[in-house]
C-alpha cells in the first residue's frame, strides 16, 4: 500500500517511476494536475531560472516576503542532504509524512500516466502548497524553463538571473538556445526580470512577443559595489524610482540580492528599509559561498563550501576569491559530473588555489578522477588525487594551518559529501557566511 510506505521508500520507488531521469514536456504532468484539481499555489507566484543564481535568488525574495508578515513557499532543487529541503513552508521544510502523503495523492490522480522522480515532487509541492493556503510561493525552475514541470504554473512574475552555458544536452551548446528555453516562462503582458545585463535576442524577442513589461539589471534597476556597502536603486510597480543607498556587503551575490529586491518592489507588499536591510542580511543558502570554521584533530580550520559546477559559477566564485585572499594558502578539493566543462571550470580559478585534491563524486555521472588529475596538471596545477571527497578533504586538513583556506566545490554531491565529513568527523563552529 503506498500509504504505509516510508519518505526513503517513496524515493527509491519515484526513481523507478519511468524509464528515463529527464523527459522534457508538460503534457503528461498538465494532465496528472487536471486530475488533482491544481490552481495557482498562492495568490503570489514568483518563478526563478537561470543558469546560476537560482537558489540564492528564491531564498531573498522569500526572505523579504517574509519579514513583511507574508507566509511563503519554496520548491527549490536539487537538495544537499535531506529531500525535504526541496519544500519550505515559511523556511521550515516538509516533514517526511507531509511528503508521504502528496506523493500518495499523486500517485492516485496520476493512474496510468507515467512521471518522472522530479515532475512527481514537483505536483506534490504544488499540492502541499495549495493545502498551506499560503500568501506566495517562489519556485525554482529545475531545468532550462519552457518544458520544465514548474511552468505549468502561470506566475505574476518570472525572473531569469543569468544565461550561460550548462546541461547543453538538454538547452543547447549557445546562450541564444539558453535564452529561448528560459523564456518559456515568460507570460503574456507580466513582468519579465532580467539579471544577466547582455540577453540574448531570443529572450528579447520573447518578451516583445507577450508584450511583457521588462526590466533589465543595468537599465532598469542596479547596484553599486562599493568596497564597504553597495547600493540599489529601481523601481516599484507603479513605475516610482526607488533607493536603498548603504547597505551592508552580503555573503551571498549581490547581483541576486538586487534582482530579488527588484522582483520584492514590483509585488507592493511593503518597503520597510531598515526590514529589508535585515532580511538580506539574515539570508543562508547552505552549500553556496558558505564558510564553515571547525576543530579537526586540534586545529582550527576554515572550509569554503561552494556548489558552482560549471564556467559561469566559476568565474563569479573566483572574482570572490581573489577579494579575499586568506592570510596563508588556499587548498582546493574538487569534483565535476561528467557532462560539465572541465577546462572552464578550473580555469579561473587556478590564480586563486595553490594545491588542489580531486576525486569522484558518488553518482554514475562522475567525471573520472584521472580526467580531474591529468587536466589540472596539464594546466600547471600541483594536483594530488583521492579515492573519494572525503578522503580528498581529510588530506587537506592534514596539511592545511589555520591561515589557510579550504576551498571545496564542483557540484552538490560535492558539497553533500562534505557535510556528511563535518557532521562526522569535526567540531564545528556556528557559521559566519563569506564576505568579500
Amino acid at each position: 500500500m503506498s500509504e504505509s510506505r516510508t519518505l526513503e521508500q517513496w524515493l527509491t520507488y519515484l526513481e523507478q517511476l519511468h524509464p528515463v531521469a529527464i523527459d522534457m514536456g508538460l503534457e503528461r504532468c498538465r494532465e496528472v494536475a487536471v486530475r488533482l484539481g491544481l490552481g495557482k499555489p498562492a495568490p503570489r507566484v514568483i518563478t526563478v531560472t537561470g543558469t546560476n543564481g537560482k537558489g540564492s535568488t528564491c531564498a531573498f525574495i522569500a526572505g523579504l516576503l517574509r519579514a513583511e508578515g507574508l507566509s511563503v513557499g519554496v520548491y527549490a532543487s536539487p537538495h544537499l542532504l535531506r529531500y525535504n529541503e526541496r519544500v519550505l513552508v515559511n523556511g521550515v521544510e516538509a516533514t517526511d509524512e507531509q511528503l508521504c502523503r502528496a506523493f500518495a495523492v499523486v500517485e492516485v490522480a496520476r493512474g496510468n500516466t507515467s512521471l518522472t522522480y522530479f515532475e512527481m515532487g514537483t505536483l506534490a509541492a504544488f499540492w502541499l502548497f495549495e493545502q498551506a493556503a499560503l500568501d506566495a510561493v517562489v519556485l525554482e525552475v529545475g531545468l532550462g524553463g519552457r518544458l520544465d514541470t514548474v511552468n505549468l504554473i502561470d506566475a505574476d512574475l518570472a525572473l531569469i538571473t543569468s544565461i550561460g552555458l550548462d546541461h547543453a544536452d538538454w538547452l543547447g551548446d549557445t546562450r541564444e538556445s539558453v535564452a529561448f528555453e528560459k523564456a518559456g516562462i515568460l507570460r503574456q503582458g507580466r513582468p519579465a526580470l532580467c539579471g544577466d545585463i547582455d540577453p540574448p535576442q531570443p529572450l528579447l524577442d520573447k518578451v516583445a512577443e507577450l508584450a511583457c513589461p521588462f526590466l533589465l539589471r543595468g537599465r532598469d534597476y542596479r547596484l553599486d559595489v562599493q568596497a564597504d556597502h553597495w547600493n540599489w536603486q529601481g523601481v516599484d510597480g507603479q513605475g516610482q524610482a526607488l533607493y536603498l543607498p548603504n547597505l551592508p556587503l552580503l555573503d551571498l551575490p549581490m547581483e541576486n540580492a538586487a534582482l530579488a529586491l527588484q522582483a520584492f518592489a514590483l509585488l507592493d507588499t511593503g518597503w520597510q528599509p531598515e526590514t529589508i536591510t535585515a532580511a538580506l542580511v539574515a539570508t543562508r543558502v547552505t552549500g553556496r559561498l558558505d564558510r564553515r570554521h571547525f576543530t579537526w584533530q586540534g586545529k582550527r580550520l576554515s572550509l569554503l563550501l561552494d556548489v558552482g559546477h560549471n564556467a559561469h559559477a566559476a568565474e563569479y566564485l573566483a572574482g570572490r576569491l581573489a577579494s579575499q585572499p586568506p592570510a596563508g594558502r588556499r587548498l582546493a578539493v574538487f569534483g565535476l559530473l561528467a557532462d560539465k566543462d572541465l577546462a572552464g571550470v578550473i580555469s579561473p580559478l587556478l590564480g586563486s588555489v595553490q594545491a588542489w585534491a580531486v576525486a569522484p563524486l558518488p553518482s554514475t555521472r562522475t567525471r573520472p578522477v584521472a580526467e580531474l588529475h591529468n587536466g589540472l596538471q596539464n594546466l600547471g596545477a600541483l594536483v594530488a588525487s583521492y579515492p573519494g571527497v572525503a578522503e580528498a578533504l581529510e588530506a587537506q586538513c592534514a596539511v592545511a594551518t589555520a591561515d589557510d583556506e579550504i576551498l571545496l566545490f564542483g557540484s552538490f554531491y560535492c558539497v553533500a559529501e562534505a557535510l556528511h565529513w563535518l557532521a562526522r568527523n569535526a567540531n564545528e563552529e556556528a557559521a559566519d557566511g563569506f564576505a568579500g
